[in-house]
């Protein structure tokens, strides 16, 4: 940090590859969504970069000895979130300015990621199996044992978090890693790789990271024989993608995928305290987020005031530029997913009512950036792109139902099953909403909560495995039984041993 700048040591930033700095023959520009400046340059990384990391993951995992050492794994996980939290204050105003999550954000997250690193530290050394003696002198043991090479593949969204949330569970289970960053962060990239540089425990060619812009590299790491474990955060249609290279050559896929959370508000639930949260469940990271509020169904015998009231909040959000400790929400990534944003909403209005019109900030001190101002549009058809498509951005649909059964129906409409809110004062009630609700993570009276000790992962198309919590290191593990014949004594040494 300088000056209250986060400042890269190099012009343009590289890659970590085999315990070293690598740069590449193509050069890109970073730029601000805030404003449209450009902050810094990076190499931009492909199938060179791809094969090289593969390479030296590979090496690591067969001649090396990390996987049959948990007691270095663990001080290796431990170490490296040090290493994170030193550069804490450098990632989270470097991921504000690159990707425009508010600083309040990118500073949470940037604080909170090293604790999900020491979790996994201490699951590095529970090793468990089972044991038993199956038939007389007949002894069976099953252990976990790491699958050999992962590779990561991180969207731009939240770079550190959902990183470390696959890294931690995959260096713990003893793996060595290939990971690929998104080139809308490549100077927070670089912030990462310089921590994971840092920690010396960790040998070289166990954690190997590269920066792409394009699409040539992620393939090959779908594709590459020298894979064992894919681990793939994005949208469901880039997921079932994977999932078929994937299985050309039946290689084990961990994927995490799209969302549409419904946030389902019985006539019971405060006003005053559940409307802001709804505004923040869409607002939150710019929309920007795959548990994103971007539902709220609202019983039918309240839904005048709510319509109103969460309105009038989404209207009063205060937008500016994401390092402004003002600024309530943010810019989009980039100007092109504001148009996209837009023509979405424009055509929803041949089928849904315009409660909160929002749309681009085209003038004003804001107008270079990309910035989208928060809409809400009402719908009872359920069929149709604003309630079955993942938006990512800051739109709401507004639904109402009738019933308990209604309601249910209507949070399970869609193809995603990743996360769901209720709001009730009816302890009996929000049970069994929950229980009937299909999804990965539900929350009763509150929104965006997780814990590294519990899963997280989707039903339907959400995705395939679990995120966090003791089964995130199964995904990067196989199963190996032995079974051994213990043969009897002889008869004489049996007759010496009696004497």
């Amino acid at each position: 940090m300088d000056g209250g700048k986060a400042v890269p040591k190099v012009d343009p930033v590289r890659h970590w590859i085999n315990g070293e700095w690598v740069g590449s023959s193509t050069v890109a520009k970073s730029i601000s969504p805030s404003t449209g400046e450009v902050l810094g340059q990076y190499s931009a990384g492909g199938r060179t970069e791809a094969a090289a990391a593969i390479a030296a993951a590979r090496i690591a995992f067969d001649n090396g000895t990390w996987a049959y050492q948990p007691q270095l794994r663990s001080q290796a996980l431990l170490e490296l979130a040090d290493r994170l939290d030193e550069r804490a204050q450098a990632i989270a105003l470097t991921l504000s300015r690159e990707m425009g999550k508010t600083l309040r954000d990118a500073t949470w997250e940037a604080s909170l990621s090293p604790s999900t690193l020491r979790y996994n530290a201490g699951t590095a050394l529970s090793r468990t199996g089972t044991s038993a003696e199956i038939a007389p002198g007949i002894f069976a043991t099953s252990m976990r044992e790491p699958i050999g090479v992962a590779a990561i593949i991180v969207p731009w969204n939240s770079p550190l978090a959902l990183l470390v949330r696959a890294l931690g569970p995959a260096l713990a289970a003893g793996c060595t890693t290939v990971i690929k960053l998104p080139g809308q962060t490549a100077l927070v990239n670089s912030l990462i790789a310089e921590a994971v540089a840092a920690t010396r425990s960790l040998p070289k060619g166990v954690v190997n990271i590269f920066t792409e812009a394009g699409n040539e590299g992620a393939p090959l790491l779908v594709e590459s024989l020298g894979v064992d474990v894919i681990n793939y955060t994005g949208s469901t249609k880039v997921g079932r993608q994977v999932a078929e290279k994937a299985a050309q050559t039946l290689k084990r896929t961990c994927l995490e995928l799209g969302g549409k959370t419904p946030l389902i508000v019985f006539e019971d639930a405060d006003i005053e305290t559940v409307a802001p949260l709804v505004v923040t469940a869409l607002t939150k990271f710019n929309g920007e987020f795959c548990m994103t509020g971007s539902r709220v169904l609202v019983q039918r015998s309240v839904a005048d005031a709510w319509r109103k009231r969460i309105a009038y909040l989404l209207e009063r959000v205060a937008i500016g530029r994401a390092d402004d400790l003002n600024s309530e929400m943010g810019p989009l990534i980039d100007r092109a997913n504001v148009a996209r944003i837009d023509r979405l909403v424009e055509d929803a209005k041949r089928y849904a009512r315009i409660v909160v019109r929002g749309g681009p900030i085209d003038d004003g001190p804001l107008a270079s950036g990309a910035f989208y101002r928060p809409a809400m549009l009402e719908t009872e058809a359920l069929d149709v792109p604003l309630v079955q498509e993942e938006i990512f951005g800051p739109v709401l649909s507004f639904e109402t139902f009738a019933t308990e059964e209604q309601a249910i129906a209507r949070a399970n409409a869609t193809i995603y099953g990743l996360a769901a809110a209720i709001f009730t004062k009816d302890v009996d009630r929000a049970q069994r909403v929950a229980r009937a609700i299909r999804a990965g993570t539900v929350w009763t009276n509150t929104w965006g909560i997780l814990s590294d000790a519990f899963e997280e992962g989707g039903f339907k198309w959400s995705g395939i495995g679990r995120a966090r919590g003791l089964r995130a290191m199964e995904e990067f593990q196989e199963v190996k039984t032995q079974i051994r014949v213990i043969a009897p004594a002889p008869a004489d040494r049996l007759h010496t041993q009696a004497s």
